[in-house]
């Protein structure tokens, strides 16, 4: 055989393993667990843009698989084992269903939860929120804990109101429970319509209410409620009710006016703990945070649709005006 064959031949047999061996990295996969709400959603969309800002680029360096239960809590355990099966190399979460749902499907893939309405630490989900211990850290809000303040400033707008419509679900007792307790120095009228049966009827709950004779509407917050938030504010304005919402997304949609955490925010934060953990950092050793901003939003043109006056002491203390 020729000599120069010969070197050849060499040559790609030593060549051919290289090639062989070489793999391209893995990305990372970071699942996203919805009870309700789909990925366009404000929330969704706010941690992804923060991803974003923190160099991922979706089918490139990262890859997101995101998986909703449309307000049927029952399909959680499925869509957690499904994550966990991929698998994913962390997951996120934001209501007690969806974190108990990973939780069971696994005690090793991390969680990053967004605890709202619900305490993970009596719930068990972590040992405290100064060191969670297993696979689950993140943020954690109550909203019971600004209801009373939230009532507190729905009555400041309107003053004269005696009958107040409350929109609750099996997620929203604790706030509801607040309210009422709030409101026993106050006197006014509350007719709490409880919601069933996710996604709800909101056409019948505001003919409800529209029989009832209320003049206002106080939503209480949860996943199912929030995933109606355009249709609840567009049957308002057409019922000419003012309401007070827990999130300034609503306000955004056409509610009156909201107190409460910035849910952007927290989604925003919860971007930079999943980037913590992608990068090494673990789950047992990332404290819990709580959210220490509260923000007033009003809109201002619903207002003045409804033939509002908005008090000055009102505007003064608000962060956002929808003019």
């Amino acid at each position: 055989m020729n000599a120069s064959w010969i070197a050849l031949g060499l040559a790609l047999g030593v060549l051919a393993p290289a090639t062989t061996w070489a793999q391209p990295p893995r990305v990372p996969r970071i699942g996203l667990l919805s009870s309700g709400n789909p990925r366009s959603a404000p929330n969704f969309q706010a941690f992804e843009r923060e991803l974003r800002n923190l160099g991922y680029v979706e089918g490139q360096n990262v890859a997101i698989d995101f998986r909703n239960a449309e307000g049927h809590f029952d399909r959680l355990p499925g869509l957690a084992l499904d994550l966990v099966r991929l698998p994913v190399d962390v997951v996120v979460t934001a209501t007690d269903p969806a974190t108990l749902a990973v939780k069971k499907a696994s005690r090793t893939i991390p969680v990053v939860m967004l605890a709202v309405n619900f305490d993970p630490v009596k719930l068990g989900y972590i040992g405290s929120l100064a060191r969670p211990g297993g696979n689950i850290t993140g943020l954690v809000f109550q909203h019971h804990e600004l209801t009373s303040k939230r009532f507190e400033l729905f009555r400041e707008m309107l003053p004269t109101v005696s009958r107040v419509a409350v929109f609750s679900d099996s997620e929203t007792v604790d706030q509801l429970s607040a309210l009422e307790a709030a409101n026993r120095s106050v006197g006014v009228k509350l007719q709490t319509l409880q919601l069933r049966n996710p996604p709800y009827d909101f056409e019948s709950a505001f003919r409800t209410i529209s029989r009832s004779g209320a003049e206002a509407l106080l939503v209480l917050e949860a996943a199912s409620i929030y995933r109606g938030r355009s249709e609840i504010t567009q049957l308002a304005l057409k019922n000419r009710l003012p309401t007070s919402f827990a999130f300034p997304d609503y306000v955004e949609a056409g509610g009156l006016m909201s107190y409460g955490v910035n849910f952007g925010d927290m989604w925003r934060h919860a971007a930079r703990y999943t980037d913590k953990v992608l990068k090494g950092a673990k789950p047992a050793d990332l404290p819990v945070e709580q959210p220490r901003n509260f923000e007033l939003a009003i809109n201002l043109k619903t207002a003045k649709a409804l033939k509002l006056t908005t008090p000055p002491s009102l505007l003064l203390r608000a962060d956002s005006i929808i003019e």
